[in-house]
């Protein structure tokens, strides 16, 4: 059983009015985990849990994003959604056979994008890039993509043309590392230059390899894109921080917030990242 905390000693970080989280997972009661997927997490933290982590934080508004756990299934999301209404906008899973009626009944409900991941659990995969592209380009949608980022050559080209506005997840994601010199970051800030493209700060203890608690490998990265393009940077918590599996591991929110805003060079760019570019990407 694991034990996660929701309260505890404010972060010295003051949000600013308005901020977005960008990155989070809920998990109401009576929505199975769907064949394909990983379980439910233990204890389905869901939006009790999350409003306490807001209340502790200073977070006022806040992107729900399908959980690998109900694959293409987005009935959870959108029973977060109905009750959130008015804080939330939801990142929903869709392939290329999602009907056009369910499009219009996830944008009814308050979705205004969808997801791939491209790793073990994902619902829809890089496979289908070109096809999700197509109708979420259609609905007027972003798309926020998942994948091993140290693979991101491979991928340069496809992601170059796509027509969605789209963000790369959880800090690029460079599960075999890599400086903030590299030839993969220069990809990133190739395909961040190109206008379509956004850097979302979230989970960064998912591929760090030098580990906590300051993420030196994933920081050296995040401070690099955040000078780069500080107009092109997201935020979120990864609430409920699925990849903890006992208590030990599960970070203290609030560290965890100033570890990774303190990557930001200045003030604005952090007041840019957590109010203004959300409000763009997520159509707030």
């Amino acid at each position: 059983m694991i034990e996660r905390r929701f309260t505890g000693l404010a972060p010295e970080t003051k949000l600013p009015a308005g901020t977005i989280d960008t990155h989070l997972h809920v998990y109401l009661s009576g929505f199975p985990a769907q064949p394909g997927g990983p379980d439910l997490p233990v204890g389905l933290p869901e939006l009790k849990e999350y409003r306490q982590l807001m209340d502790w934080l200073g977070i006022e508004r806040f992107v729900i994003t399908q959980g690998n756990a109900h694959q293409t299934d987005n009935a959870n999301l959108l029973a977060a959604l109905k009750e959130t209404r008015d804080a939330a906008r939801g990142v929903a899973a869709i392939d290329g056979e999602t009907s056009d009626a369910e499009l219009e009944m996830l944008k009814d409900g308050g979705v205004v994008g969808t997801r791939i991941v491209d790793l073990p659990g994902g619902a829809v995969g890089l496979n289908q890039l070109e096809e999700v592209d197509a109708r979420a380009f259609a609905a007027g949608w972003m798309i926020a993509i998942q994948f091993d980022g140290s693979d991101i050559s491979d991928h340069v080209d496809r992601l170059a043309k796509l027509r969605s506005r789209w963000v790369l997840d959880h800090h690029g994601k460079f599960l075999r590392g890599g400086p903030p010199g590299g030839a993969d970051v220069a990809v990133l800030k190739h395909l961040v230059d190109g206008g379509r493209c956004w850097f979302k700060f979230a989970g960064c203890y998912e591929s760090s390899i030098e580990g906590g608690p300051n993420y030196s490998d994933v920081a050296k990265v995040s401070k690099a894109m955040a000078a780069h393009a500080p107009e092109r940077i997201v935020w979120g918590t990864n609430f409920p921080h699925n990849s903890a599996t006992k208590t030990l591991d599960y970070p203290n929110d609030a560290v965890l917030l100033d570890t990774v805003l303190n990557w930001f060079p200045n003030d604005r760019a952090r007041h840019l990242a957590l109010v203004e570019n959300a409000e763009e990407l997520y159509c707030f």
